[in-house]
């Protein structure tokens, strides 16, 4: 198959497969005659299990590794669980830290409500008393008796 069939075929955009190839992700495919490159059953399952890994979020750089993995299947697998398990950190953390972007959005959401002029916005004033340097109420944590006003600038 051509690259935009195998691109088709996997959903992978053709400069990202090119790029794939560039890096060793994906064997170089064979020419035809013509300077086509011709890929087979293997890249597609290659590619596959690369774009899989992608959607994970795992790096290239552990994508790789896990590649390493699959062609030597006699290797002990523990490393396999450790890459696994350090990705899942990073999600952990990154799940922590959305929910604390959360916390704060619905904090500065609480500070105004339609119905009157931007003038009088609370979440302008306090996004512009940010800028400032001074407290505001997405970066304040009420569960501790924080309020922006409590808060003044920071030294």
């Amino acid at each position: 198959m051509r690259i935009g069939e195998l691109a088709a075929a996997t959903g992978v955009e053709v400069e990202t497969i090119r790029y794939y190839e560039r890096e060793h992700l994906i064997p170089a495919p064979a020419r035809s005659v013509n300077g086509y490159r011709a890929y087979g059953t293997g890249h597609l399952e290659r590619l596959a299990f690369v774009r899989h890994c992608r959607a994970l979020d795992i790096p290239l750089a552990e994508v790789r590794r896990l590649l390493e993995f699959l062609d030597h299947p006699a290797a002990d697998c523990g490393d396999i669980d450790r890459l696994i398990d350090g990705q899942l950190a990073r999600v952990r953390a990154r799940l922590a830290s959305m929910h604390a972007l959360e916390r704060q959005l619905v904090q500065l959401r609480a500070r105004c409500n339609a119905g009157h002029a931007t003038a009088e916005c609370g979440i302008l004033h306090d996004l512009v008393a940010a800028a400032h340097g001074e407290a505001c109420a997405c970066h304040t944590d009420p569960a501790r008796g924080e309020t922006p006003e409590g808060r003044g600038r920071p030294r």
